[in-house]
């Protein structure tokens, strides 16, 4: 998970030839003091121009100083989210000047990432697999780890008329992405948030993609529909005592979706006794986990009578899906 950590005090690079603005922190107060964080214009004519490169350059030092890990590319999009720009038009037109409410509009989202409100829901949406998703504080941010579950799901579906079901689905990535690829699949989806399952659906009508949504706890809205042939899950999975050690902005995000209970597995215990009876003779269940929970999983796999175990590493290198096929002996 991204962390992106703390505030302190920053100043305003003033570009040549332009007077200097008052001052951006008041001493001694927190960020939540510190709403104006680029000038604000006034009624009459303002005395100093910003344009767009002056403003990404300024963000981008300001971020750096208040420990965000990815300042270049935050600034950049809350940018181009902010002056209807895209990325590569903010340098096309870098020395386009600014209006007021093209400033007011960025230095409020400028203040809110700095008081921890993650980027993606700052801009109401996140690309997964090259699908761009509707988030916001109702659901967990999907996040490129969590590709690495698609491509699991991806080498051990061999039937394209497959069923495959998304446990805890939140906003819906897996499962779309995992619609897009094997388009003559039939996909479930369940979710025990009513909340989190009417963003799945919007993202699912945008997209054009055919998923039957559930609401429920874990495996059993499923259980009268039959067996399946794939069930994948991102469930919870950091330990309750570590909660509230996380960075700002991934504590912004449900709760529900993090609590993983005390050792973070108590969700995954429960479905991996669960999902034997609602999968086909050689179904697969693929769990994504923590780091160092690799081990575990695969014990409780195996315990459940799942065959053909194994683990998948993320980009990072980090083990992140562990899998298994019922009743397989191999």
């Amino acid at each position: 998970m991204v962390r992106h950590t703390r505030g302190g005090r920053g100043g305003l690079s003033v570009p040549k030839g332009r007077r200097a603005p008052h001052a951006v922190l008041a001493k001694g107060r927190s960020l939540r003091h510190n709403r104006n964080v680029l000038p604000t214009p006034s009624a009459s004519p303002p005395k100093t121009v910003w344009a767009v490169l002056d403003v990404l350059r300024w963000t981008t030092a300001h971020f750096e100083k208040h420990g965000v890990a990815s300042a270049r590319l935050d600034a950049e999009l809350l940018a181009a989210h902010a002056f209807a720009m895209s990325r590569i038009e903010l340098y096309a037109y870098f020395d386009r000047p600014l209006g007021a409410a093209e400033l007011a509009a960025y230095r409020d989202l400028v203040s809110r990432r700095l008081a921890g409100e993650p980027v993606a829901y700052l801009l109401g949406h996140k690309e997964f697999w090259s699908l761009d998703l509707l988030v916001d504080p109702r659901v967990l941010i999907p996040r490129p780890d969590s590709e690495t579950m698609v491509e699991e799901a991806l080498d051990r579906l061999a039937d394209p008329d497959a069923r495959i079901a998304d446990v805890g689905t939140g906003s819906g990535a897996l499962a779309l992405a995992l619609a897009k690829e094997r388009p003559k699949a039939q996909v479930f989806a369940t979710d025990i948030s009513p909340d989190a399952l009417a963003v799945a659906r919007a993202n699912a009508e945008r997209l054009g993609l055919t998923i039957t949504f559930l609401q429920g706890d874990l495996e059993q809205p499923l259980t009268p529909l039959g067996r399946f042939d794939l069930m994948v899950a991102n469930l919870p999975y950091i330990p309750s005592a570590e909660i509230d050690g996380l960075a700002a902005d991934v504590r912004s995000e449900p709760r529900l979706a993090l609590d993983g209970g005390a050792d973070g597995l108590a969700l995954v215990r429960r479905l991996v006794a669960g999902a034997p009876e609602i999968l086909h003779p050689d179904g697969c269940l693929a769990l994504e986990i923590g780091a160092g929970q690799a081990g575990p999983v695969e014990e409780l796999l195996r315990g459940a009578g799942f065959g053909g175990v194994r683990s998948r590493r993320d980009l990072a290198g980090i083990e992140r899906v562990v899998s298994g096929v019922k009743g397989s002996s191999s």
